[in-house]
């Protein structure tokens, strides 16, 4: 049977319909979801996926980027009764498996499953997620490689589960998935940057619609890094990097234990051994 992620997972899309490419590697990998989008442009996503649960949003153009949005995906996962809801951004091609030296196609359930898993034993996770494929090395996750296969306390963009019960909201017009961070990492929660799994992700910029036509164009990139420097100016510095202005965040600053549930067996847990959750290696041309 395959494995699916227990909690909705849900891509907020807008200009896409013709390329989101985040629909159709779930669709591919038979993992469930919900398209979510401006009314607008409902008749157009519904003749490109048919087959897709379609959610329209209750307002148009408000020019705030993806933010609305999220918030509106957060109060429609919490009022369907889940803990947690994910958001995946709809320019993401697959995920992959980190695994002795290489990144291997991975069907999402299982990535999303197993993050999920992890960030249901402990009492303080606020926000989980996979990390860009670009950015963790194919050897990750080796002796020496200064890569675990987890980072605590850091930023978590694109590929987020979320725990609903949390008051905190997206906001400001630039930055959100940043901003959204730091707000729990300043109120004692944690969040999980998972490196063993990891998405493939569109460098941003590269793709138009979603924010690209909205807040990235001539200065937006500037205005975008001193927003979030005004918000976090403890934590936050504008510098600029790959050739462009760009938001520094000082991570370190945060230093948040993970609690463990007291309601589950550790000991038995970790007698358990490994869980693949179904993977087999299989050679691919």
């Amino acid at each position: 049977m395959a494995v699916v992620p227990r909690y909705p997972v849900y891509i907020p899309s807008k200009g896409r319909y013709e390329r989101c490419l985040t629909a159709r590697f779930l669709t591919e990998d038979k993992c469930p979801f919900h398209i979510v989008v401006e009314p607008q442009e409902e008749d157009a996503y519904r003749q490109r996926f048919p087959q897709a649960s379609i959610l329209v949003l209750p307002f148009a153009n408000l020019g705030q980027g993806s933010i609305p949005a999220r918030n509106w995906i957060k109060a429609h996962a919490t009022e369907a009764g889940y803990k947690r809801h994910w958001q995946i951004d709809d320019n993401c091609e697959c995920i992959k498996r980190v695994y002795a030296g290489k990144r291997l196609r991975c069907v999402a359930g299982v990535a999303l499953a197993a993050v999920e898993d992890f960030a249901d034993r402990y009492e303080n996770v606020a926000v989980a997620g996979l990390s860009y494929g670009m950015f963790v090395a194919a050897n990750a996750l080796f002796p020496g490689s200064g890569v675990p296969p987890f980072t605590l306390n850091t930023h978590v963009y694109s590929c987020t589960l979320t725990l609903n019960e949390t008051p905190h909201q997206w906001r400001g017009r630039y930055n959100e998935d940043t901003d959204y961070c730091l707000q729990v990492l300043a109120d004692g929660w944690c969040t999980v940057l998972f490196n063993a799994f990891v998405i493939k992700k569109l460098r941003t910029m590269t793709m138009a619609g979603g924010n690209t036509d909205q807040l990235y164009q001539g200065d937006g990139r500037l205005k975008m890094a001193r927003s979030l420097e005004r918000m976090w100016p403890r934590v936050v510095e504008t510098k600029r990097r790959f050739g462009r202005p760009q938001h520094v965040v000082n991570w370190k600053k945060f230093r948040n234990p993970l609690k463990r549930r007291t309601d589950i067996d550790w000991e038995a847990l970790e007698n358990a051994g490994s869980n693949d959750y179904g993977m087999v290696l299989k050679r691919v041309k």
